[in-house]
């Protein structure tokens, strides 16, 4: 069976990798292979679906949350405005922040395996949720701009992706991705292991935006993508960069966000 879903695997990253996916192709290799949920490998209806016992481990993030960041609440503050502690006492460099799910167990192993493992096909399975997570942004959004890889890092790893959600989503809400739209200045240390203040320091100053896309972001709305906020310093010093070229707002969406009491 796994030998079965690795098969597969392959079979949609390359086609996805080379722009060769058609809806015709797609049946086909559903016909020789059928679609299997890419974390329990059972068998489901269409390539990209989830089997009900994964489905069941996600948290999706509902209102009501920080209208800044997007932190989730557990109740309704009953304010015009409801902003969380740590944004009433330093507001972030982004405009606003939104996610689809809290970071669980569940989560974790979804964006790792599209992360690192090649499973480039559970890109369709992310498109409904940052769809609807980012849809106070559809209809003014001029950009979706992925956050950079260096370049050593993009060759060891073959793709950034936070690139692929970018032209992915680009293509479910119409609006132009910039996928070399900022770019990352020196290759800082994974942010993985690091706390907060050591993630912070070590992000600064690390982004620019792009020499051929600097004069397209004066006075525009820019949705800025990426796959996890764990503290924001990444998407915060991304959103410095994008400011300093003139965009007028930058809105961050994130598959998922992690937590915190």
């Amino acid at each position: 069976m796994w030998g079965e879903i690795f098969s597969k695997h392959l079979l949609y990253m390359n086609l996805t990798r080379f722009s060769l996916v058609k809806s015709g192709v797609l049946r086909l290799v559903d016909l020789a292979l059928p679609p299997r949920c890419a974390l329990s490998g059972e068998a489901v209806e269409r390539q990209g679906m989830l089997s009900p016992a994964i489905w069941a481990g996600l948290d999706f993030i509902t209102d009501p949350f920080c209208d800044c960041c997007g932190f989730p609440f557990d109740f309704d503050t009953g304010t015009g405005l409801a902003l969380c502690a740590a944004c009433l006492q330093d507001r972030p460099d982004y405009t606003s922040a939104r996610a689809a799910l809290k970071y669980n167990d569940t989560s974790r192993d979804l964006i790792l395996g599209f992360k690192h493992a090649d499973h480039m096909h559970l890109a369709l399975s992310f498109m409904p949720w940052l769809k609807a997570a980012g849809r106070e942004y559809w209809g003014r959004t001029d950009y979706l701009v992925p956050v950079p890889l260096h370049p050593r890092r993009l060759w060891s790893r073959r793709y950034n992706q936070s690139a692929v959600l970018a032209q992915r989503l680009s293509r479910q809400v119409g609006v132009p991705a910039l996928v070399d739209g900022l770019t990352r200045t020196r290759n800082t240390a994974a942010q993985a292991k690091l706390k907060a203040k050591e993630r912070a320091k070590n992000v600064r100053k690390a982004f620019a935006v792009s020499p051929k896309t600097a004069d397209l972001m004066a006075g525009k709305v820019v949705v800025l993508v990426d796959d996890v906020y764990t503290t924001g310093s990444t998407v915060n010093e991304c959103a410095k960069a994008l400011r300093k070229a003139g965009a007028a707002e930058i809105h961050v969406l994130t598959i998922a966000r992690v937590v915190r009491d």
